[in-house]
């Protein structure tokens, strides 16, 4: 029987080990965290003769060298004992590229990006489904590929419509999506991919790998890489026309008049979009070609235009109380995402941010704060630090409150008080210092206000 360590106790993690174990592998999960809620995991692992060993790192064991290394998303690619693995001659992987390898039968959509990968990753996955597709989505989306794999061995879907971060593109090798899609691109993740070029060309090797590619030609530094570039097979789109393609007309997807138009046909009219901002047309565009080059109709495309209403956690109406309508963001993680969806919802409004600080510029946020938010409040690590940031760029009504459960009362006080349209919670940070996931995170959000 072949030995498999995994790291990483998460949900990536957990779907690996079952499909290995379902394949007749010996497995381990090692993670260096410890709680009570990962001792019951460990327990009832234990019960599908999964190993998992708390507290601790892998150990390469000389005696007993494992046949095959698999990563969690969230573990640095660059670690030693990574580093020494590969110089073991050990195969190193991601989870995704270890789904790839069960599901590879199947043609996969892959979306890659800085932000905008959820909200389109769902539009095609909605597209494909009225077009009476047998569609799994799978990865960041919430539902492990890994998962995914394990429940499709005897019945692999039509399609797979994966939505892959930089850490999954990083630790896979062969993942090669029939169609991949690249949202956007902002500095994120530098803490681990230390430069932008770094970041970019992880993003660019899953588009180079797909046979067909789909840009956002909207985004400043996609647009300079493809003039750069000679992409081959690629199609366009753009919310500002035809004349702001990159390529032929007849293989981009682009705003007329008000209509969508994709490769040359009308598909509906814009208007027809329940969801708000640029940036969610900007989605929907890349969604349309991927769902056109899929084979999916017109009519079943506009179908979902019309009845597509957003994603949890990015955007989402909770609740409306008194006149005040307060708003899950978790998703917005870094300054981007962040100034996104300040921009896209009413002002004024009372902001909830914070939790583990990432890396980048924070300025342009800060500025559609100064004009938008009547009050900050500070959760998490990250308050001390948005709050000189803040200081220093000349906003002071902001508060260190703490947890979420503060949050929302002074929230409740101050939108009464300075007649606030909106309550958003929208963290510019990952959710690591308070919680497991920025799943968890809107979810103590959609509690707390509920309550109320």
């Amino acid at each position: 029987m072949g030995k498999v360590e995994i790291i990483g106790l998460g949900k990536s993690g957990i779907g690996a080990a079952k499909l290995l174990r379902k394949g007749g592998k010996e497995v381990t999960i090692y993670d260096a965290r410890e709680s009570d809620s990962f001792r019951q995991i460990k327990h009832n692992l234990a019960e599908e003769n999964i190993t998992v060993a708390l507290g601790q790192n892998l150990p390469l064991n000389p005696h007993k060298l494992p046949e095959l290394i698999v990563v969690s998303p969230g573990v640095p690619w660059d670690i030693p004992i990574l580093q020494e693995a590969r110089a073991k001659g050990i195969p190193t992987i991601g989870e995704m590229e270890l789904a790839w390898r069960y599901l590879n039968s199947s043609p996969w959509i892959g979306i890659t990006g800085t932000n905008g990968k959820t909200t389109t990753t769902a539009l095609i996955e909605a597209m494909l489904k009225a077009g009476k597709i047998n569609v799994c989505a799978c990865g960041n989306i919430g539902y492990a590929a890994s998962e995914l794999a394990l429940e499709s061995l005897d019945n692999p879907p039509q399609w797979v419509v994966a939505e892959i971060s930089s850490y999954q593109i990083e630790s896979s090798v062969e993942l090669a999506p029939k169609i991949g899609i690249w949202t956007t691109f902002t500095p994120d993740h530098l803490e681990r991919h230390k430069t932008l070029n770094n970041y970019s060309s992880i993003k660019a090797q899953l588009l180079e790998r797909s046979q067909s590619k789909i840009f956002n030609g909207d985004d400043a530094y996609i647009r300079n890489l493809g003039l750069e570039r000679d992409w081959k097979n690629a199609y366009w789109t753009s919310v500002r026309g035809k004349d702001f393609l990159l390529g032929d007309e007849s293989r981009g997807v682009f705003l007329q008049d008000s209509w969508i138009v994709a490769f040359g046909e009308l598909i509906a009219p814009i208007s027809l979009f329940q969801m708000v901002g640029s940036h969610n047309q900007q989605n929907l565009l890349l969604a349309v070609a991927a769902a056109k080059l899929a084979g999916v109709s017109k009519s079943a495309i506009a179908h979902t235009i019309t009845s597509f209403s957003g994603v949890v956690h990015r955007l989402e109406l909770i609740k409306t109380i008194d006149g005040v309508d307060y708003i899950n963001d978790s998703k917005a993680t870094n300054y981007d995402a962040a100034q996104v969806g300040l921009e896209s919802v009413a002002s004024p409004v009372i902001l909830i941010a914070g939790g583990k600080a990432k890396e980048g510029d924070d300025k342009a946020w800060i500025n559609v704060i100064k004009q938008k938010c009547k009050a900050v409040l500070l959760i998490g690590e990250a308050s001390d630090l948005f709050a000189s940031r803040l200081e220093a760029e000349g906003y002071n009504y902001f508060y260190k409150v703490g947890d979420m459960g503060n949050a929302i009362v002074k929230a409740q006080e101050l939108a009464k008080a300075t007649c606030a349209k909106v309550v958003l919670l929208s963290p510019a940070c990952a959710s690591f210092d308070q919680y497991n996931s920025f799943e968890e995170r809107g979810e103590d959000f959609r509690h707390l206000v509920n309550s109320q």
